[in-house]
Formats: C-alpha cells, sequence, structure tokens
C-alpha cells in the first residue's frame, strides 16, 4: 500500500487506499448485509407469525406493523444525540446481540407455545427499537472509517447490499415461514444478526469520536442542536425538505398505486408481486451507478436529473388500461426505473450529506433527516386514500406522483444543483451546548 496515497488512522495503521483492500470495510459490509438480511426478513417473519400461528386478524396485524414502525418517529432523534457521543462499532454491535437474544427468545417461545400477540408487539417493537440505532451508526460510521473522497463509493457498495437484502430477506423469510416455521424462521433472523455481531466487532481501526465538555449536554439539548444545524445549512436542510417531499408524495403514490394494479388493471397479486419486485434489481444498478456518474458529471447534475427522471416515470402508470400484453412489461419497466434513479439520487445525496456534515454531527443530522423525511409518510398515505376515495385511482395516481416532481424542483432551485464532480468540505462544527 502506498504511503502517499494512504490515510493514518487513529491507532496508527494506514488506511489503504483502495476500498475494497480495507479489511475493516469489509467486516463493516458484511455485518452491514448480515444484519440488513435479518431486519428484511423479520418483517415478513413476525406478520406471518401473527397470522398463521396466533390467527390474528387484519386489525391485529396492522397494529404488529405500526409497533414496528413506531421507533423511527419516537427514537430517531434520540439515536442521533447517542450516536455522536459513542463510537458506532460499539452501538453497532449491541444492538446486533440485542436483536439476536430478542428474537433468539421469541424462537424458542414460539416452539414452546409460549408466545402471544403481547409478546410479539413487545418483540416488534424491540427489534424496530434497536434497528433505528444501528441505522444511524452504521451511516455515521463510514465517515470515521473511510476517507471523504471514498464516501460515494463507500456509500454505493453499502446500500447496494441493502439493496440487495431488500430482495433477498423477504423472500427468505417467507420461504423460511414456508419450508420449516415461523419460530424456526424467526431463529434464522437472529442468526443473520449474530453473524453482523461477529463480523463488526472485528473492526480493529480505532474510532476517532468528538471530543466532549466535562458536563455533557443534556439529550434534549444536543436534539436541538441538531435541528438547528440541519435548519442553518442551505444544503442540508435542502436536502431534509426534499427528502420529506419525495417520502410524504411516495406514501400516496404507493397506497393509490397498490389499489390501481389489482382494481383498475385487473392484476392478480402475484402480478402485483412481480411488478413490485423490480424495483430491486433497479436499486441494485442505481448503487453501481452512484459509484461513477457524479465524479464523470457533477453532483448537482446527477442528483436533478435523477431524481426527475426516477419521480417523473410514475406520471405514465394512470396511462395503462386493462391487463394487456404490454401492461405488466411497461409496470415492470417503470418500477425497474424508478429503482434506479431513487436509489442513485439515495446514494448520491447521503455521501452530499455526510461529507459536509462534521464528524460531530453525523448522527444527529442522519437521525434528522430520517425523522423529517420518514415522518410525513402515514399523512402521505391518509392523504392518497382519502384523493382515490374522492377522485378515483387514475386521476389521485395522477395527481400524488406529480407531487413527487417537488423533491427534484426543491433541488434545482438550490445550491444543490450547482455541486461539481468533487463533494463539498466539511462544515464549521458548531459550538456545543453546555
Amino acid at each position: 500500500m502506498p504511503s502517499s496515497s494512504s490515510a493514518v488512522s487513529d491507532s496508527g495503521r494506514p488506511v489503504p487506499s483502495s476500498l475494497w483492500q480495507d479489511g475493516d470495510f469489509r467486516r463493516l459490509w458484511v455485518g452491514q448485509t448480515a444484519s440488513q438480511l435479518g431486519e428484511q426478513a423479520s418483517l415478513v417473519v413476525l406478520p406471518l407469525f401473527a397470522v398463521l400461528t396466533l390467527n390474528a386478524g387484519a386489525g391485529q396485524l396492522g397494529a404488529l406493523r405500526a409497533v414496528g414502525q413506531a421507533p423511527i418517529l419516537l427514537l430517531s432523534l434520540f439515536a442521533g444525540a447517542w450516536v455522536d457521543r459513542w463510537r458506532t462499532r460499539t452501538l453497532m454491535v449491541l444492538t446486533d446481540a440485542g436483536r439476536a437474544l430478542v428474537l433468539g427468545a421469541a424462537a424458542v417461545a414460539g416452539l414452546l407455545g409460549a408466545l402471544g400477540l403481547p409478546a410479539l408487539l413487545v418483540v416488534a417493537f424491540a427489534v424496530g427499537a434497536l434497528s433505528v440505532f444501528f441505522d444511524v451508526a452504521y451511516q455515521a460510521s463510514l465517515v470515521r472509517l473511510v476517507k471523504r473522497d471514498q464516501l460515494v463509493r463507500g456509500n454505493s457498495a453499502l446500500e447496494g447490499s441493502r439493496s440487495a437484502a431488500q430482495i433477498g430477506g423477504p423472500a427468505l423469510g417467507g420461504a423460511l415461514v414456508s419450508a420449516l416455521s415461523a419460530p424456526i424462521a424467526a431463529a434464522s433472523s437472529a442468526a443473520f444478526f449474530a453473524l453482523s455481531f461477529l463480523s463488526i466487532r472485528r473492526i480493529g481501526r480505532r474510532e476517532s469520536i468528538p471530543e466532549h465538555s466535562q458536563r455533557p449536554a443534556r439529550v434534549g439539548r444536543r436534539i436541538h442542536e441538531g435541528l438547528r444545524f440541519v435548519v442553518g445549512d442551505t444544503l442540508l436542510r435542502t436536502v431534509c425538505l426534499a427528502s420529506a417531499a419525495f417520502q410524504f408524495s411516495l406514501a400516496a403514490v404507493t397506497t393509490v398505486y397498490l389499489l390501481f394494479l389489482p382494481r383498475d388493471l385487473h392484476l392478480s397479486g402475484a402480478v402485483v408481486g412481480l411488478a413490485l419486485a423490480a424495483t430491486g434489481p433497479g436499486a441494485l444498478l442505481g448503487s453501481l451507478l452512484a459509484a461513477h456518474l457524479p465524479n464523470r458529471f457533477g453532483y448537482g447534475t446527477v442528483l436533478v436529473s435523477a431524481a426527475a427522471l426516477g419521480d417523473g416515470v410514475f406520471l405514465l402508470v394512470p396511462a395503462l388500461h386493462g391487463s394487456s400484453a404490454v401492461t405488466v412489461p411497461a409496470l415492470l419497466t417503470v418500477n425497474f426505473v424508478f429503482g434506479t434513479f431513487s436509489q442513485l439520487v439515495n446514494v448520491t445525496v447521503m455521501a452530499v450529506r455526510q461529507s459536509v456534515t462534521p464528524d460531530a454531527m453525523q448522527g444527529r443530522v442522519a437521525a434528522t433527516v430520517s425523522f423529517v423525511g420518514m415522518g410525513l409518510t402515514p399523512l402521505g398515505s391518509l392523504l392518497g386514500g382519502f384523493l382515490a376515495q374522492v377522485w378515483g385511482t387514475s386521476t389521485s395516481l395522477l395527481v400524488a406522483a406529480a407531487g413527487m416532481l417537488l423533491s427534484p424542483a426543491l433541488m434545482a432551485l438550490s445550491p444543490l444543483a450547482r455541486l461539481g464532480r468533487t463533494l463539498p468540505a466539511p462544515l464549521e462544527t458548531p459550538v456545543p451546548s453546555a
């Protein structure tokens, strides 16, 4: 490894200039991939356990899903405050161990016939809460592990593995439940978290965490610092607003879309699943493109154009009619294009956000963007259902899809659109609260 192009870690060891030559990055990648597989599989296993073993009804199943998603809103900002004061390796290892233990205990209780719906709700909330902390920590960990000019390639690799897990995890969970049983499938999810634990704990590079005052600020003040930091910077504020506009409109689109496909196009459940699954391979391609296109065309150009193409493609869906020979190929194409360009935006904007954010604020900025971006999704889903009732599915889908274009419009009117081929420098670290 040429020393001229290598950074030096806090432990005195050189950081390899090639990302995949870096053993610690490979351990992070393996751990994050295993963790995502376990998380995505559990999102299918727990509901199937409720339906197949506990005979849960639609209302109970909805409550189970809501309880599992609630930690995103309840804990994201707290997770960001904690991540900025801890070593991310420690947090990821602890959350992996916690999820493995929770799901392992649930599997044993299920095999013994002692796992009822109340306990399953506790399991879903615990896994969701630990996943929030892990997800914020792994985003911050990359900045502390690799050089800043490797952020795009690092994010491309990590997001690519997450896309693969989103494709394979649910399928694996469903197959294990069908072939074996729900408790055994839960145990398999626990095994993935255990694998992630073993891989991440082997990361040997010593992290550089921000210095803290002798009297740490209260969590509430630290959360306020993160919110104020995001609001005070034009780039981060635009990322936050564009994410919120995208997630809100996407939630509305998804609600109407899932009504439009079976009712207006008369497609079977299997065909609907096939069409939706096309976003997965598209996301993998988007992750690969994100490693090269920004350096060639510029970060601003890639962000705006990819967002416009990925979001705008849904405007074509209301033009489809019936289950003709072109309907399914057209839907596959729409979802593939959406998956490709939305993932290209996701990876690129994450690299920009990480680059401008000082190390002391990485966790809180990631959590703030996640909180604001995902916080409006329940309202978007409600709006989609309301519009479908009032205007019908075709018109509602067109309106909701048009709303998605607000995200690239916000980026086009901001300094994000003017970013060049290199990532911006980090902002000045704010003075911490006493």
